[in-house]
């Protein structure tokens, strides 16, 4: 399965949750192939690989990218918004693509704290996501919302 995470930047929120995507689906031998993007390019935040490093899970190769630049960006069978943002800006995909919408608050400019409310929170979706992609079934928005709190 081909998971895409979108966010207007991929500089943080998507970063994050690429990086609890491929822990997750490693830790419960799922077949996931996981990248991120964002509707627009710039740098990964050195907040984020910090607060990702404090859970063991290191983002040092990662970098921003945007949809054009990934491999068969049209061929998702997933792709989840992290952000309001990119999902008004998130392009049609074919109708075999789900898409999923859960809306995380942007940490950038804030205390560490709050990189690692959002960091927890994007690992407790993940985890939720994967485990359901694991018996073939793809959750709700609104289950994973709930599984973020």
């Amino acid at each position: 399965m081909r998971l895409l995470v979108l966010c207007t930047h991929n500089s943080a929120r998507s970063q994050m949750a690429e990086g609890w995507l491929r822990h997750w689906a490693k830790e419960m031998g799922v077949d996931l192939e996981v990248h991120s993007a964002g509707t627009e390019k710039t740098l990964v935040k050195e907040e984020a690989k910090r607060v990702m490093a404090e859970v063991g899970i290191d983002l040092t190769g990662h970098f921003s990218k945007t949809l054009f630049e990934l491999p068969d960006p049209w061929n998702f069978h997933l792709v989840l918004t992290v952000c309001d943002a990119a999902k008004e800006a998130c392009p049609a995909y074919p109708a075999k693509t789900a898409k999923r919408h859960v809306s995380f608050p942007d940490p950038s400019g804030k205390p560490l704290e709050e990189w690692r409310r959002v960091r927890d929170a994007l690992g407790r979706m993940a985890r939720y996501l994967v485990a359901n992609l694991k018996v073939g079934r793809i959750p709700t928005d609104e289950e994973l919302e709930e599984a973020a709190r």
